[in-house]
């Protein structure tokens, strides 16, 4: 059996987890690996965690082991963050009235509730999704709008995030969400080392741009070493041409070469680059916009702006404003 213990800690950030029969473990594990590992050491914050059932004891996992769950679902109302794993054997279940209950009571006293994967279908049920947007796992989406057609189903993200409401797309966007409720509660340092902790980006890029880092896209080994050039030489310009002889190609055969591995053009690739560079800086840094921007190839302050503005829909001050390392 797994045991999860709760943990208390003066001044951090109190988070519950909703657990039921049929929970999916690798959503759980993803809210115990954020949540309720302990990195004091690492001189990180400690976040007080627990596992909350209607029925607290032995519960089963969607996978078949068992788990325990070690409070009832009045720990629910007393969290700053309540967790929805997905309970989804074989499909989502009705939700218990004392679970809507316990959930209504917590985001009235104030909680946030993050659902993650098809977990949102407990909040719709329970009517916390009002008639906004949800992101909802691919293979899910179809039997979501059935359910709940006044909710609008955004499929084009990794998460949503309206507080006091967040919803997480399939799997491993758990970790995107989570790593970014940490970054909103703890800020951005925090955020990225236990990302790298857990050996995954900090943000990935699929809608709420503004909070997700726009990734390298993979290659195979032929463009690698080009890529890890350019990578190292955002700030100068870098032509076509230029970049087909250091690959030992022709320009036409390698912007041909370029597509097919990594799905996108040359132009396009530095450019996601220079903002992801410039995304860090903002967020680590007090540079000034036109050293961040000339920084990063992007030459002067308007040109970043413009940049930010196509790919993030936010200006690199109000992206500052926000994300700007609490730590």
């Amino acid at each position: 059996m797994i045991y999860c213990h709760n943990r208390v800690v003066p001044h951090s950030w109190n988070v519950a987890v909703l657990v039921e029969n049929g929970v999916a473990p690798f959503e759980l594990g993803v809210a115990c690996e954020v949540f309720g590992t302990d990195r004091g050491e690492q001189g990180l914050p400690t976040y007080e965690f627990a596992l909350c059932s209607e029925s607290p004891g032995p519960l089963r996992t969607k996978s078949g082991f068992h788990l325990i769950a070690t409070h009832g679902l009045e720990r629910l109302r007393e969290a700053d963050l309540v967790i929805v794993p997905p309970i989804d054997e074989p499909t989502p279940p009705e939700v218990p009235r004392s679970v809507i209950d316990a959930l209504s009571e917590a985001v009235e006293a104030g909680s946030w509730v993050a659902a993650l994967c098809s977990g949102v279908f407990v909040l719709g049920e329970a009517g916390l999704l009002g008639g906004g947007k949800a992101a909802v796992h691919w293979y899910k989406a179809a039997d979501f709008r059935r359910r709940f057609p006044e909710i609008e189903v955004d499929e084009s993200v990794l998460y949503t995030a309206n507080p006091p409401i967040f919803t997480s797309a399939g799997t491993a966007a758990a970790i995107d969400l989570c790593l970014h409720l940490v970054r909103v509660r703890s800020g951005a340092r925090t955020a990225n080392a236990i990302a790298r902790r857990m050996v995954v980006p900090p943000h990935r890029e699929g809608g709420q741009a503004q909070y997700i880092e726009l990734p390298v896209p993979t290659s195979t080994d032929t463009m690698g070493p080009v890529l890890d050039w350019m990578e190292r030489n955002l700030r100068r310009e870098l032509t076509v041409t230029e970049l087909a002889r250091k690959a030992r190609m022709s320009p036409r055969t390698f912007a041909r070469r370029f597509r097919t591995e990594t799905g996108t053009t040359p132009h396009h690739w530095l450019t996601t680059r220079r903002v992801a560079r410039a995304q860090r800086l903002l967020e680590d840094t007090d540079s000034t916009l036109e050293v961040v921007a000339d920084s990063c190839g992007f030459g002067n302050a308007a040109a970043l702006r413009h940049h930010f503005l196509r790919r993030l829909s936010v200006t690199p001050t109000e992206y500052r404003h926000t994300f700007r390392d609490k730590g």
